[in-house]
């Protein structure tokens, strides 16, 4: 059975991974242009933190799509994913930090990241699928946080997640890591389950990549219990990236976004979207394929609607596990 060295890079001293989150943020960042105002000054001493955002889901579920789109509201600071935290998500995840040193680490990254940018005023938001894992932490930490679950159907987001490295087997031998630090290749990852580790590492790249869609979702899925109506909210990406304006609106209304120009904004964002990547998996995954994914996630997938058949409904409060 292979053994992956320490999957994340954490150890290797805050500044440089300080560094490495500020070239990584840096690259990443888009903002509305804003004139300098005494307001805008202040709040970059003293960021808000306010009412925080994450978008949270499974590698390839469209995180980074409906990322992108929130950029776009001038109400919001969006950092993509942060390479810090990013790193850090396994050791809340398994204990190794306890919640005070995570919170004071997690709100000064934030803080930080807000602060070199002056957007100290707006809402801070992220996507990083490794928050499915640590949302009572998250929720704890940031008591009014939202969090926004984008779901799609595993059978695509597998697909799409298969020709990354992250997983493929074919990566083992490469050394490369993902910003987070995580080695790529067909390593367990902290949230396969710890008697099932040999079988993750020698099963196919498909069923390794749908067994993290699984995980990731349920991980969501169980911790959402603990959150009020208004901190949680499930979008359907094949909705989303269909052109349904109704799916679009349930974005900007939970995140009580009221200005018609800042709607506006996020609508033509999602406009820019590419719905050709819906149902790939038809014509792209063999039978084995299939009935991988049907052995490893078959009741997940029918529970939140996706059958033999493409969903042709979104996912709302009623689809949603209650709560």
């Amino acid at each position: 059975m292979k053994r992956a060295p320490d999957a994340v890079v954490i150890d290797q001293g805050l500044r440089r991974l300080a560094l490495r989150t500020w070239q990584f943020d840096r690259r990443t960042y888009r903002t509305t242009p804003e004139p300098l105002s005494v307001r805008r000054l202040w709040r970059a001493v003293v960021p808000r933190l306010r009412r925080p955002i994450f978008v949270v889901g499974s590698p390839r579920s469209g995180t980074t799509f409906l990322g992108e789109c929130l950029e776009a509201l001038p109400e919001v600071s969006y950092h993509y994913e942060p390479i810090a935290t990013k790193a850090a998500a396994r050791l809340v995840y398994d204990g190794t930090w306890g919640f005070h040193r995570a919170k004071f680490f997690y709100r000064q990254v934030y803080a930080w990241l807000m602060r070199v940018h002056f957007d100290g005023h707006r809402r801070f938001a992220e996507k990083n699928p490794d928050n499915c894992f640590i949302v009572p932490f998250l929720h704890r930490a940031f008591p009014d946080a939202q969090f926004l679950h984008i779901i799609r159907d595993g059978r695509d987001a597998a697909l799409s997640h298969s020709k990354k490295p992250w997983l493929q087997a074919a990566a083992a031998a490469s050394g490369r890591r993902d910003p987070g630090g995580y080695l790529d290749g067909p390593y367990r990852r902290f949230w396969v389950e710890p008697e099932r580790s040999e079988e993750f590492e020698t099963t196919s790249d498909i069923h390794r990549c749908i067994w993290a869609w699984r995980r990731y979702n349920e991980a969501v899925l169980a911790s959402r219990a603990a959150l009020r109506p208004a901190q949680y909210r499930a979008i359907r990406y094949e909705s989303l990236v269909m052109g349904d304006s109704a799916e679009a609106q349930k974005v900007v209304d939970f995140l009580e976004i009221g200005k018609a120009g800042s709607r506006d904004r996020f609508y033509e964002a999602v406009d820019r979207r590419s719905p050709d990547s819906v149902g790939r998996w038809r014509v792209e995954l063999t039978p084995l394929d299939v009935a991988q994914v049907e052995a490893e996630a078959g009741e997940l997938l029918s529970t939140l609607g996706y059958s033999a058949r493409m969903p042709d409904r979104t996912i709302d409060q009623q689809t949603a596990p209650s709560g």
